[in-house]
């Protein structure tokens, strides 16, 4: 419980550091564990008026910096700027159903108009008795049917150790009322290779564009307020430490 406190709490040193900064990543560096994290926005110019389609970029990585096991990564929570919205109108929905047991490459294909984004992952694995071993997997999100009435998402990863498998994680896009935040997503994420692994890197680009009415519209949208848009994001270990931080990322409106 000590170690937990203090490291939220230096935590939150780093934190108020970075932001009178003004900077858009975030780097950890307590114990033997650096825990880096990166947020940006395109694109970086905005119209003067009304929302336009938008590509949220984010990157986490976990490290180990005297060859121990890294910390295991239990959920990763977002609050994202309230500056836009989330449009699902006429786009295509993919359930757990249809990707059930199935590689990247099969999800991708048998969903492939519902993707809304993609990425990778890596994981370092550690069984009892060998040496450690690294694995890897694209992510895909895809567009779900609405849960309680909110934009759902079921991210895709495919493990490949103790047995090849498909991971689904579902999760759902939540409207707040917090300051400048109008969104919250809240990901779960399962043990990793039953427990003996441990992430080292969760990167994806979320957003997507489509035709509708003759129109381009998007799935991320977005006005650019104050020179900046804004994600709060909270990474919480199995050990009980969790990490705060805030990430801006430059906009500015065109003449």
């Amino acid at each position: 419980m000590q170690k937990t406190v203090l490291r939220t709490f230096l935590g939150a040193i780093i934190l108020l550091l970075v932001a009178a900064a003004s900077a858009y990543a975030l780097k950890f560096e307590l114990d033997e564990t650096t825990v880096s994290a990166t947020a940006s926005v395109e694109p970086r110019e905005f119209p003067a008026r009304g929302n336009v389609p938008i590509d949220l970029r984010s990157v986490i990585r976990v490290k180990s910096d005297d060859g121990s096991a890294p910390l295991a990564l239990s959920e990763i929570a977002f609050n994202i700027d309230g500056n836009g919205f989330i449009d699902t109108k006429g786009l295509p929905v993919c359930t757990m159903a249809k990707l059930a047991g199935t590689t990247p490459q099969a999800a991708r294909k048998r969903c492939a108009d519902a993707i809304v984004g993609t990425g990778s992952g890596k994981a370092e694995v550690r069984f009892p008795g060998k040496a450690p071993v690294q694995i890897k997997s694209p992510l895909t999100l895809f567009n779900a049917p609405p849960q309680g009435g909110r934009p759902a998402v079921i991210a895709h990863a495919y493990e490949t150790l103790p047995v090849p498998k498909a991971v689904l994680v579902p999760f759902t896009i939540q409207k707040i009322h917090d300051g400048r935040y109008g969104f919250r997503v809240e990901i779960p994420l399962p043990k990793i290779a039953e427990g003996y692994g441990a992430a080292t890197l969760a990167e994806a680009t979320v957003g997507k564009t489509w035709k509708r009415g003759g129109k381009t519209v998007g799935y991320a949208n977005a006005h650019c307020v104050g020179g900046r848009l804004q994600v709060y994001g909270r990474l919480s270990f199995a050990d009980g430490s969790f990490f705060p931080g805030t990430l801006t990322s430059p906009c500015h409106v065109a003449n």
